[in-house]
């Protein structure tokens, strides 16, 4: 099994409800493809760095996942079926692709672990 990253564009138009489902969707051909799903990051609307389809931003999402070669096709005939997805992108991860992937994960749950106690110490002390 190959560890593979894919990064789409959604639509602005979507509601987040509607990119949520459009996530879950390309989560689900996953899964049913037998992959395994290491990370999922949902980037929010960002400015596209030039117009697509006179849209000037995007719902992005990143989706880090292991599985068979055959799947990517799979997934990306998913994705050009799809009129909701802008763009994607899915590439294979080499080893140091992947260690890298790891750090930076534990770097974001380490920085979301930290958000919280920031705001209780700043409450504390507003409190005082």
């Amino acid at each position: 099994m190959n560890n593979y990253e894919t990064v789409f564009i959604l639509t602005p138009v979507l509601s987040d409800d509607q990119m949520k489902e459009a996530v879950e969707k390309f989560k689900d051909v996953l899964k049913a493809n037998n992959a395994e799903i290491v990370n999922e990051e949902l980037w929010g609307l960002r400015k596209l760095a030039y117009p697509i389809e006179k849209k000037s931003t995007g719902f992005y999402v990143l989706v880090e996942f292991k599985g068979e070669p055959t799947i990517v096709k799979q997934l990306e005939t998913a994705f050009r079926r799809d009129e909701r997805v802008i763009r994607f992108l899915t590439f294979r991860l080499d080893k140091y692709a992947v260690e890298y992937a790891e750090k930076r994960r534990k770097v974001r749950a380490q920085k979301a672990n930290e958000k919280p106690a920031e705001a209780a110490a700043e409450a504390q002390s507003k409190e005082a």
